[in-house]
């Protein structure tokens, strides 16, 4: 602040010293004994407009309080904006009157004033224009002087004798002057007050946080890492995870070094020092890793990947740095890099301008993990849902010695997320905890952690919407079909469509019906949902392996609705687009991927993905039109079938058609009702779950591991 006023005090000590300030009640200081020179006359007012100017800003400053919180004003800044309107009323007035002089011609000059003998002296300035002072004696309250403009100085010199001579004039003092000529400085002002309003942006903008200080912090906050530790709010334990047995049992090592290092030192063991997690997304893998801190009983350092990424070199292998100096200093730890693909993805892959910083950023990140001591106490887990792109440097044992896979959970898995979800929900009394578990486990396949989540909380504000006491198997079921086909649609199809809809959807399920290896049917709708017309729901049975012939059922099955249309109404409808896409890319793998056919032979090739376009086939153009012909004559095939099988089956599928006319939804019982038993008697994954004993405990032949962690508790006690 005394730095701040310390030229201000200076010029008015100045001023005091010459007597030229008087104090004059709550105005402050006037001017009174300025000299009547054309600098203190321009120097007069533009005080007066500076001390004016910082009146008004403190006004502002005072009595705004919004004006202040977003632009603080102290009184260095008031002076300093004081002075600088000072300046550039000085220029103005400086340039614009020159003063406070007037310009005039030659002819008022001479007829006006040199003939009534009212000039003083004459001063030339910089050989361009001539000033013109009043004689002593002269009131000039009002101007101090005159200007005009010459074309030469010559010329003016004889012109002024020519007509002094004429008029019997004294000669009149003539002096030559030179002053500085600032119009190049009013040139460069609009540049020097654009780059002051953008410095002012910049300081107050978003990057206010790194160019703070003067400018001095860019190498300092930007190379800060944005990392979240979590100590003491870490509540997660192993048993909020399930579903995951066997990543749990995988990552219960590291719990223990983290927890009694000694084992494992005294004996010579090296305790891996990272864990890549790998998975579709929501199978929880942050999940995983912030419960193995929370079991630890040590610090969790959280950061996503792509903060390591930033618009200045260097900042990414500083704040690569900065997380792990954070992580040696308060050991033992755990680092979790979340979307590590954003800084690991493999070097060498054309990535342009970003290429040399991403590499950067990943050669710290190598250098920091092979960095550790077994005195270290770190663990480094990270997640990612693209393992496949990231560079193996970066896979190979020494930093991430572990790579846990988290897939998609089956049935049990599923039903052990669902009771994890479900317990802290307030359910009808009616229900069961364990069998509401299993049947919702069985009606969900292919869902992840992440998704049953989301069912069980869309079933809560469900019935929170219809202000219901308790949850109940209602809710489920609508949030369900919420999740599945999206939002219900209030807009009506007209009839033609709708019947259209209806016989489409009941070739779907006579298909799926009659067919062996076809996915069992649980529910067929004609609301239309989200973008969808209609809403089949089917339970496909859990497996990993699948034959030719069940390959071709599933095909057999998809074309259903196609067939329908066809022996109907004699015409095809844009319904069938996704079914016809599926049909083709399952027909494509038999035949190019899974050597499913004769004529290709046992090869495999890699099909065409449109994230990663192929410029070059792998096979030459008469094999791809092999593939073509196979390909049609496959789809062609299960198209004959399906079309003979919805004929032998006409007054089934109209009967089905009717009944879904008439209550928009048939659900298992409804279709068994119209269709009979199914003629292939075998148990699906729904049935062989929910027909299960009520004390069933789902059969995870793994040690528990929260049993494990007991035992090591008490071991270390």
């Amino acid at each position: 602040m005394q730095q701040d006023y310390k030229f201000t005090f200076y010029i008015f000590q100045f001023f005091m010293k010459h007597k030229m300030f008087c104090k004059t009640g709550q105005n402050g200081y006037y001017f009174t004994k300025l000299p009547k020179t054309a600098f203190c006359w321009w120097l007069k007012d533009s005080l007066h407009l500076a001390r004016t100017v910082g009146f008004l800003l403190n006004e502002i400053a005072n009595r705004s309080r919004a004006f202040i919180k977003a632009f603080p004003l102290h009184g260095g800044m008031v002076l300093n904006l004081a002075f600088g309107a000072a300046g550039m009323a000085t220029a103005f007035l400086f340039f614009r009157f020159r003063g406070t002089g007037v310009q005039i011609s030659w002819k008022d000059f001479v007829h006006r004033y040199l003939s009534r003998g009212v000039v003083g002296h004459i001063e030339v300035i910089n050989k361009q224009y001539v000033k013109v002072f009043p004689a002593e004696g002269v009131d000039s309250s009002e101007v101090s002087y005159l200007w005009f403009n010459i074309g030469s100085v010559d010329s003016f010199e004889h012109k002024l004798e020519v007509v002094q001579q004429e008029m019997g004039l004294d000669s009149i003092p003539v002096l030559y002057t030179s002053e500085s000529d600032w119009t190049v400085f009013l040139g460069v002002l609009p540049t020097l007050l654009l780059g002051c309003i953008l410095l002012f942006v910049v300081r107050r903008g978003p990057m206010a946080g790194a160019f703070g200080g003067g400018l001095k912090g860019i190498p300092f906050r930007m190379s800060k890492s944005k990392a979240r530790i979590i100590e003491d709010r870490n509540s997660v334990r192993f048993k909020d995870v399930a579903g995951c047995e066997e990543a749990k049992l995988e990552v219960l090592e590291f719990v223990n070094f983290l927890k009694n290092p000694s084992q494992y030192q005294d004996l010579g063991a090296r305790i891996p020092k990272g864990a890549l997690l790998s998975g579709p997304p929501g199978t929880g893998k942050t999940l995983l890793a912030k419960a193995t801190a929370g079991e630890a009983s040590v610090p969790f350092i959280t950061v996503n990947g792509s903060e390591f990424q930033e618009v200045f070199v260097g900042v990414g292998p500083a704040r690569i740095r900065d997380v792990f100096a954070t992580a040696r200093k308060i050991a033992p730890c755990i680092v979790f890099i979340d979307e590590i693909d954003a800084v690991g993805r493999k070097r060498g892959q054309g990535n342009f301008g970003s290429q040399g910083e991403q590499e950067n950023t990943l050669n710290q990140l190598l250098v920091e993990m092979d960095g550790f001591n077994s005195s270290t106490n770190i663990v480094v887990l990270a997640g990612t849902n693209r393992a496949d792109i990231l560079d193996p440097a970066l896979m190979r044992p020494g930093r991430f010695d572990r790579h846990i896979r988290l897939g998609f959970p089956d049935v049990e898995s599923r039903a052990s997320i669902f009771k994890v979800h479900l317990n802290p929900l307030k359910l009808d009394p009616l229900l069961n905890l364990q069998s509401l578990s299993r049947k919702l486990a069985a009606l969900t396949p292919g869902f992840t952690g992440a998704e049953i989540s989301n069912i069980c909380n869309e079933a809560a504000l469900r019935a929170a919407r219809h202000l219901n006491q308790w949850i109940s198997t209602d809710d489920f079921e609508q949030a369900f079909q919420r999740v599945i086909g999206g939002l219900e649609k209030t807009q009506g199809l007209q009839l033609s469509e709708k019947t259209m809809v209806a016989y489409h959807e009941a070739g779907y399920a006579v298909a799926s019906w009659f067919l062996e290896h076809a996915d069992p049917l649980l529910k067929v709708s004609i609301v239309p949902r989200g973008k969808d017309l209609s809403y089949v729901q089917y339970l496909p049975k859990e497996q990993y392996l699948l034959t030719q012939e069940q390959l071709f059922d599933r095909m057999c099955m998809m074309l259903g609705g196609r067939a329908a249309e066809q022996v109907f109404f004699s015409q095809i409808t844009t319904g069938a687009q996704d079914d016809l896409r599926e049909i083709t890319r399952s027909a494509y793998e038999q035949v190019v991927q899974f050597g499913m056919n004769k004529a290709i032979g046992l090869v495999s090739f890699d099909l065409h993905q449109q994230e990663n376009a192929v410029t070059e086939k792998p096979y030459s153009e008469y094999k791809a039109q092999l593939i073509d012909q196979e390909v049609r004559s496959l789809v062609e095939a299960a198209f004959q079938r399906t079309f003979q099988l919805i004929t032998d089956k006409k007054k089934m599928v109209e009967k089905v058609a009717k009944r879904l006319l008439e209550k928009e939804m048939l659900s298992r019982a409804d279709l068994v009702e119209l269709l009979g038993p199914p003629p292939f008697q075998q148990k699906y994954s729904y049935e062989e779950f929910v027909e299960q004993p009520e004390d069933y405990e789902e059969g995870i032949s793994l040690p528990d591991v929260e049993k494990s962690l007991d035992k090591n508790k008490g071991d270390e006690e």
